[in-house]
């Protein structure tokens, strides 16, 4: 009994002595004073970066851990030391530390158990980190009541954890790879509507000017670029002068197509503001400022075009917002040519807190943003909500792989919704912020590749066959992706072209866009849920229309296109694929009003010209009926261009019935492309 109690002192002594803080005093270390002065050196070297604040608190680390290897027991160095490795993401050692100190001194810091929870958090250690969070929040006074409610608020970030990691997503979450990311950091990713292209920020040796910010002891800001090929992102180069300069570049967002890249420049007069640049022959326009409608003396940042590039979402740390950063919506004023007064998205999307990180899918319906409020498992998380074509839903957390108790942030997805892309502090990665790659697992369903002449296209009327049937499937992107490239006909040539997209049931002119000006090609995303009308003109050439028909609904559809131009030339013709009728009458549909309007205008361009409009059919039904239906057909199209203002003298309408088919009558699709309308020059 008397050997127990005597061991029982002996590892009591040992306690307390492991326990014991020791002060950095050259009074305890007589023994060691050359030691103690390399350790002291260290300390106050430490000390420098640490004071400058927490960009600077990873240079601190070498000389805090050779001062803490000369004296492990004293709580200030350890507290310190911890709260470095949290800054510089080494959450396992931030924990190790931040315990030892808290072991030495449990008034160390007030701050400490903050760390620790934090860390814990990280570490998703968390009912660890809900342990420390309420001994830090029993540590404040009645006077700290913002202290008391980020404290309650971290709590509750760690209870959301929980249930997200009791209810992981399947996805696969991994880094993107060393073709893009370094040690230093990257962020701020754009994509065009197919990921064949990504632009992203990076802040790493070779950036223009080579200068450091101070404030963060980081490079400046560049703007990078990658092309993926095979399925693999190639080497990211700069993307160079004019578009970066001396200053912070920053990348925000691209045009579906690629043409058009928002970027965020810093300046003397503001705190950072968002400017535009487009692709003309293969080179990039300096870039342009937005109007003071989008851009204030204050923090602009995170801008997403919609696809049809009326609607511009950026985030603002304006005064009047909800929060410190909000989301807003500016729309396109074709009159003023500028975008117009920006609005706040409201208390739906945006909290008290931070938003930031805004991207509108290809789809123009769902929006996805990173927060600091809603149900976040800490830091920012990233949430998606969808267009209702009233209001917006409440926004749903992402997720657990996809989130993280880091900053998770400037999430987009490509136009089928398989793939994500987003950047993460999460710790492993190559630098302290990476970008990731996303892939949404589940059934996969496979694109459905069209050539020109199997479109969902129809001039008598649509091809009921090849309409994309409406689903209630939710969790795949409801809209087609229209890839193609513009061509002269005879030479085979690339041609650069203006396109006009229309909503047939309106009229309305939706959104116009340009093919490349070296590669002849475009890309076009279609929401789900409209009658579409595209026009492709080129000087000099017959206007080419396409229609698709998408309705609401409709599952992911990629469509690949050749469009061949023609030239204004005797005998030339073109098939009117957006010109509609009745069923089973010569009666145009309204729908057919914006083809008529092109028509009638590339007669006013070229007033000698005489056409013929002719009117065709497929086998199906008596002889003489389709002959009378098709002559029918075409005097009422040539009608509507008289009421126009076009001469009859330049004008001849003739029905050919089923007499000149171009596809065989003997299948549904064939029988599609025999029903048509045509447009041939007759004089020029």
């Amino acid at each position: 009994m008397k050997r127990l109690l005597i061991i029982s002192t002996l590892l009591l002594g040992v306690s307390i002595v492991s326990a014991q803080d020791i002060p950095f005093d050259k009074n305890n270390f007589k023994d060691n004073k050359q030691g103690f002065k390399t350790a002291e050196d260290n300390l106050k070297r430490g000390d420098e970066f640490f004071d400058e604040g927490e960009f600077y608190m990873k240079d601190a680390i070498p000389f805090y851990e050779a001062a803490q290897m000369f004296n492990p027991n004293n709580g200030e160095l350890n507290y310190r030391l911890g709260v470095c490795y949290f800054f510089g993401h080494f959450n396992e050692k931030a924990i190790k530390r931040l315990n030892r100190a808290l072991e030495l001194d449990s008034y160390v810091a007030t701050d400490a158990n903050y760390y620790l929870g934090k860390s814990y958090q990280r570490n998703l250690e968390w009912d660890q980190a809900i342990k420390a969070y309420k001994s830090y929040k029993s540590s404040l006074g009645n006077d700290e009541a913002d202290e008391i409610n980020i404290a309650t608020k971290l709590i509750n970030e760690c209870n959301t954890g929980k249930e997200l990691m009791a209810n992981p997503v399947r996805v696969w979450v991994d880094n993107i790879g060393s073709s893009i990311n370094t040690q230093y950091h990257e962020y701020g990713i754009a994509i065009n509507a197919d990921a064949s292209l990504m632009m992203f920020t990076s802040r790493r040796p070779g950036n223009i000017g080579g200068l450091i910010d101070p404030i963060t002891n980081d490079y400046f800001e560049d703007i990078y670029v990658s092309e993926n090929t095979n399925g693999s992102w190639q080497l990211a180069r700069n993307l160079g002068v004019p578009v970066n300069d001396e200053s912070h570049n920053a990348c925000l967002s691209l045009s579906n197509d690629g043409m058009e890249l928002f970027v965020f420049k810093g300046n003397e007069r503001t705190l950072g503001d968002i400017y535009t640049t487009n692709q003309y022959k293969g080179t990039w326009s300096k870039p342009k400022e937005l109007g003071n409608n989008v851009n204030t003396k204050y923090h602009e940042s995170s801008a997403s075009l919609s696809p049809d590039r009326r609607k511009l979402y950026f985030v603002s740390e304006r005064p009047e917002g909800l929060g410190g950063r909000d989301i807003y919506v500016s729309v396109w004023d074709p009159k003023k040519k500028e975008f117009g007064k920006a609005a706040n998205l409201g208390p739906t999307i945006n909290t008290q807190y931070d938003e930031e990180g805004v991207f509108i899918h290809p789809d123009g319906k769902t929006l996805y943003f990173s927060s600091e409020g809603h149900n976040t498992m800490g830091d920012y998380d990233i949430f998606v909500s969808n267009w209702d074509g009233s209001a917006w839903s409440t926004p749903k957390n992402l997720g657990y792989p996809i989130n993280s108790p880091d900053v998770d942030v400037f999430f987009l997805v490509s136009a089928n919704k398989r793939f994500g892309y987003f950047t993460s502090e999460k710790e492993g990665g190559m630098g302290l912020r990476d970008i990731y790659q996303i892939e949404f697992l589940g059934e996969q369903k496979q694109p459905v590749l069209n050539s020109e002449d199997l479109l969902i296209a129809s001039i008598a009327e649509p091809k009921s066959s090849l309409i994309i049937e409406p689903t209630v499937e939710v969790t795949t992107s409801k809209l087609a992706l229209v890839r193609g490239v513009v061509l002269d006909e005879e030479t085979k040539q690339p041609l650069y072209a203006q396109m006009e997209l229309d909503d047939n049931q309106t009229g309305e002119v939706l959104a116009e866009f340009e093919s490349n000006q070296i590669s002849g090609k475009f890309l076009i995303s279609l929401p789900s849920g409209k009658n579409y009308g595209i026009a492709v003109k080129a000087e000099s050439y017959l206007f080419h229309s396409e229609n698709f028909l998408i309705p609401e609904g409709s599952l992911y559809r990629e469509y690949d296109l050749e469009i061949y131009m023609k030239k204004i030339e005797v005998g030339k013709k073109i098939v009117l694929k957006n010109i509609f009728f009745e069923s089973k009458s010569s009666i145009l549909s309204p729908a057919s009003k914006s083809e008529v309007a092109r028509i009638a205008k590339i007669m006013v361009d070229n007033p000698t010209l005489k056409i013929e409009i002719s009117g065709h059919t497929d086998n199906v039904g008596d002889d003489n009926y389709n002959q009378n239906l098709s002559e029918k057909r075409a005097k009422s199209v040539v009608d509507a261009l008289v009421k126009l203002g076009i001469g009859t003298s330049r004008l001849v309408y003739k029905g050919y019935g089923e007499n000149d088919p171009v596809a065989s009558n003997l299948n549904d699709e064939g029988r599609a492309e025999n029903r048509r309308t045509e447009f041939k020059i007759l004089e020029k």
